[in-house]
């Protein structure tokens, strides 16, 4: 698996996705591999702040099917980001206390269906994001559920690319997202692989007048922000305070702080590409507003 890169037609016609297919076959000689499937809902807290300004603040949750795992975006407009208190901390010179959790709340389920089967069981105090809040049987419903349904090519040994249909709950077409994924290259920062993925987006996108498209990304620290593990920052604190302990009582069996090594988490490998990739397809449902 490589590092991958998202964009949207956004105003795809019906037969777009047919458009795509003989681009890809006969300007880049890509060979299709498989179906694409992926399915997504969203759910709303009945449990609403209200905020100094008197606005209402409501949490929200996204769910996003993809293959055996299911991928949660859980957000919490009262709460800050991590950049926001590391700022806060530099300007007033003070530390700050770590609030419980941060505005982004990333999870990794498994099974699908596992979690609404919990919300159900514990009445938990989510409902569908369109349903309303004083519906007698919103612990009983499930959100509707958006899916994107294509293809997936091969465009010579280096390159996948996903295409897919994205079909709303009652049926319509809300567009086609596109994704493509460099193999050869396991790893690499945010600004490195934009335009490199940008390029072959472009190519494969068939030259219709009037289209709009729409590039999605994420810096480093926006995925380091919601990659962020209390537990694993914990014990990496921990190491390095133990490290920095043994070293001023100058043990000759203790290596030196930067010999020790740590376990990091690939953005782009296995389980945690799949997490990337579902987090930009998440972003992109959101800033378009179908989910």
């Amino acid at each position: 698996m490589g590092i991958t890169g998202l964009a949207r037609w956004t105003n795809a016609p019906a037969h777009g996705l047919k458009l795509i297919d003989e681009n890809i076959r006969q300007n880049h000689n890509g060979q299709l591999r498989s179906k694409w499937q992926l399915s997504a809902r969203s759910y709303r807290s009945t449990l609403a702040a209200v905020s100094d300004t008197g606005s209402i603040l409501e949490r929200s949750m996204y769910l996003l099917t993809m293959n055996d795992n299911v991928f949660v975006l859980l957000e919490d407009p009262n709460e800050p980001t991590r950049a926001d208190l590391a700022y806060h901390a530099s300007q007033s010179g003070t530390a700050v206390i770590e609030p419980t959790h941060y505005r982004n709340t990333f999870l990794t389920l498994s099974p699908p269906g596992a979690l609404e089967q919990l919300l159900s069981l514990l009445r938990a105090p989510w409902i569908p994001t369109r349903q309303s809040t004083g519906s007698a049987t919103q612990h009983k419903q499930t959100a509707a559920q958006l899916t994107v349904e294509g293809n997936v090519y091969a465009i010579g040994t280096d390159w996948i690319v996903r295409a897919g249909n994205v079909i709303s709950a009652g049926g319509s077409l809300k567009g086609i997202l596109l994704e493509a994924e460099y193999l050869p290259v396991p790893t690499m920062s945010s600004s490195g692989s934009s335009e490199l993925l940008s390029s072959l987006l472009l190519s494969v996108l068939p030259n219709v007048p009037g289209a709009k498209t729409e590039a999605v990304t994420i810096s480093d620290d926006q995925w380091d922000d919601v990659l962020w593990d209390r537990d694993a920052d914990e014990r990496k604190k921990a190491v390095q305070e133990s490290v920095g302990n043994s070293q001023e009582q100058d043990d000759l069996f203790v290596s030196p702080e930067d010999d020790v090594p740590s376990n990091s988490k690939g953005d782009w490998v296995g389980v945690d590409r799949d997490r990337r990739s579902a987090f930009l397809i998440i972003g992109a449902l959101k800033l378009d507003s179908v989910i």
